[in-house]
């Protein structure tokens, strides 16, 4: 089959899309792909397999119900994979404990591919990556595992996931897709196929380093604007002034760029920008304002840290052990996720000061959070005789809670609410008899 006629053997479904990793990335795809094309949705996860085929996303990303009424074949069995010829890959690609990049899961799934794929194919990536790894690291993988030649055999293209978890307007859809090739043929046909689903528009990249690039700035843009308001609250807080307050009057200016202070963790801010500074070090370069945003969002969790105790110190006539109770553990507001989430460095620097330390999370599973962090995760009516509550994620069951009520379980006069993603008015706060300090 020349590589020309794919696209038209997609649409009559005679040749098979297979999307390899159904994590928040992965199974959105499919889901909007299976309208379209014969689709196999693969993951090495056996257990999410059968979940999914019993219609349960594990990480609620998709409703059942959408789930459910999908038409396709879910498997765990890498033998499947030769049904395809057009491979979407979107695993993970977190860093490892000395922040570099982590290239083990795509390196296992290229080789899956590479392994499975029938001569014709088109493989595209779209897991972050720093630039000229689908071409320097994936290509020889898959020229390895098939005995194809690239460029004759099969092509590779590139397509940055955008997806934002928890976000019910930024859907595929309607976010334009950047995508690229290494050819015009693949890259029309990747552009037809992706064009099948998204309805914000195509933009054609000019390379694949290009695009892979494009991926990496997205979030490293954000991980240092969110880093300068996080050393802002903490200069300000030396100058006791409000954040919150100045943040406010700023945002009168028409071109003021709105960030918010806060735990900057995940899996795309928090660890995206260590993919690119390890490109530049390989370079010989130093990308100082880069790592010097990302120092100060790391350690933020321990200037968190450190208010909470030293305020709850000043506090006087505690008598007995403090006790703290952290309200969520996820990396962002009303996700399951807790991947390199930083309320646990918040949870270990109270702990290691002697505070006696409890969380409560009604959306995270308790399961994964013994077993990632070693944290058990209480219930609500466990909420009692606490000194102070620390409200670090901003989950709607937060916003909606009755401050009144959550003080009368704590028996204690005066307790402190620490806001750290300002969910609340002070006002409202000290009317019920709390302490009150945000960012």
């Amino acid at each position: 089959m020349e590589i020309k006629d794919l696209y038209k053997s997609l649409k009559n479904k005679t040749k098979k899309i297979a999307i390899v990793g159904l994590g928040y990335v992965g199974l959105p795809l499919l889901v909007n792909f299976s309208k379209h094309y014969n689709v196999i949705g693969f993951d090495v996860n056996k257990e999410k397999i059968n979940n999914l085929k019993n219609g349960k996303d594990d990480n609620e990303d998709v409703e059942t119900d959408k789930l459910s009424s999908v038409d396709c074949l879910f498997s765990s069995n890498a033998v499947d994979l030769s049904n395809a010829n057009f491979f979407i890959i979107a695993v993970p690609t977190p860093i490892d404990e000395y922040k570099n990049p982590d290239l083990s899961y795509i390196q296992r799934a290229t080789a899956l591919v590479g392994k499975y794929m029938p001569r014709g194919s088109i493989i595209v990536y779209e897991s972050t990556v720093y630039p000229g790894v689908t071409e320097d690291f994936c290509i020889p993988i898959l020229e390895k595992e098939s005995n194809l030649q690239n460029g004759k055999d099969f092509y590779v293209g590139y397509s940055p996931e955008r997806l934002n978890p928890g976000d019910q307007e930024h859907t595929i859809e309607n976010i334009v897709k950047v995508v690229s090739a290494q050819d015009k043929d693949s890259l029309e046909i990747i552009s037809k196929v992706y064009g099948e689903i998204v309805k914000a528009g195509i933009f054609k990249a000019k390379s694949i380093r290009v695009a892979e690039a494009a991926k990496v700035i997205e979030n490293t843009q954000r991980d240092l604007n969110v880093a300068l308001i996080n050393e802002l609250a903490i200069l300000f807080s030396r100058m006791g002034i409000k954040t919150k307050d100045v943040l406010e009057a700023a945002r009168t200016k028409w071109n003021f760029l709105d960030f918010s202070p806060g735990l900057v963790g995940g899996h795309c801010i928090g660890v995206d920008p260590y993919y690119l500074t390890f490109k530049a070090k390989e370079l010989g370069y130093y990308p100082e304002v880069i790592l010097a945003g990302r120092k100060i969002n790391d350690n933020m969790a321990f200037f968190i840290g450190d208010q909470i105790l030293k305020k709850l110190l000043n506090v006087k006539k505690l008598e007995g052990k403090i006790k703290v109770i952290l309200f969520g553990l996820s990396f962002k507001e009303n996700i399951k996720d807790i991947r390199n989430s930083k309320v646990p460095d918040i949870y270990n620097f109270l702990i290691k000061n002697g505070i006696d330390v409890a969380v409560f999370d009604p959306v995270v599973s308790k399961e994964e959070a013994k077993k990632v962090y070693n944290i058990d995760i209480i219930e609500y009516q466990e909420i009692k005789n606490a000194n102070a509550v620390v409200f670090c994620v901003a989950h709607d069951y937060f916003k909606n809670m009755d401050l009144g009520i959550l003080k009368s379980q704590l028996k204690i006069e005066r307790p402190y609410l620490f806001d750290i993603k300002g969910i609340f008015q002070r006002d409202t706060v000290e009317k019920e008899g709390y302490r009150y300090w945000s960012l």
